[in-house]
């Protein structure tokens, strides 16, 4: 299934919640990812959902929601049909050594087990700063290695993957069933390395898709960070990229 992850939309979102999954909904995508939910009620929420024929694909909840208020972020999740809950990357204080990875992942761990309590699954989304290597090994690894595998999964971004040097298709393989969902994000070049609509740059999506198949990924989000056009008209147009080779 095809998601959209609405960060990609803030500025619409962040005028019209409402209208701009509407939009989404009328664009074709099967689901959302939300980055935030502007005061709205889960009610009003899943009649919007229901009306506009989108599916929940996640929600990214930050760091500090994690630790202060997961009560009320698993019920909020369990009254919109969302299945999962993912940390969206970290602060700098969080990540800025070996021992905070760990501790790092001793919390993701815990939030993971009352995730799963709940009827919830707990994912991590990388940027590119968990590439870079402490002590020998890469923040990510950190977290792969030091999270249990029923309790923590990963949200690939694969265009940060790739900015970083890495192949997605290498991560996906590594991960397994670790890899539930991806975000599909291209680049215009390897010189200015800029974000543009799915297909239309340099990445070998049809190969990366083909991984997340082999592997049973079950969403493929896409996220647009930068526009040259109408925004609405380029999610569509990554949209349509990947209806084709799905």
């Amino acid at each position: 299934m095809i998601g959209l992850q609405l960060y990609s939309l803030k500025e619409l979102t962040e005028k019209d919640f409402l209208g701009t999954l509407k939009r989404v909904g009328e664009a074709g995508y099967d689901g959302v990812e939300f980055a935030g939910y502007y005061g709205t009620s889960s009610r009003t929420l899943n009649e919007a959902l229901e009306e506009y024929g989108l599916k929940t694909v996640g929600s990214h909840i930050g760091i500090e929601d994690l630790e202060e208020n997961l009560d009320r972020v698993m019920d909020y999740s369990l009254e919109i049909g969302n299945p999962s809950i993912i940390c969206p990357g970290l602060p700098e204080e969080y990540r800025n050594s070996a021992d905070a990875y760990k501790r790092m992942a001793e919390l993701f761990n815990r939030v993971g087990e009352r995730c799963k309590e709940n009827g919830l699954v707990f994912g991590y989304h990388n940027h590119d700063f968990e590439f870079q290597t402490i002590e020998e090994k890469t923040g990510l690894q950190y977290l792969i290695d030091e999270t249990e595998k029923d309790l923590v999964f990963f949200e690939l971004d694969t265009y940060w993957a790739e900015v970083c040097g890495v192949r997605s298709v290498d991560l996906i393989k590594q991960l397994k069933n670790r890899c539930k969902w991806l975000h599909l994000k291209d680049m215009n070049n390897w010189k200015e390395k800029r974000n543009v609509e799915v297909g239309s740059g340099i990445m070998n999506f049809p190969e990366i898709v083909s991984a997340g198949q082999s592997q049973g990924v079950e969403w493929y989000t896409v996220e647009q960070e930068a526009f040259d056009i109408d925004q609405m008209e380029s999610v569509e147009i990554s949209l349509r990229y990947l209806r084709g080779i799905l």
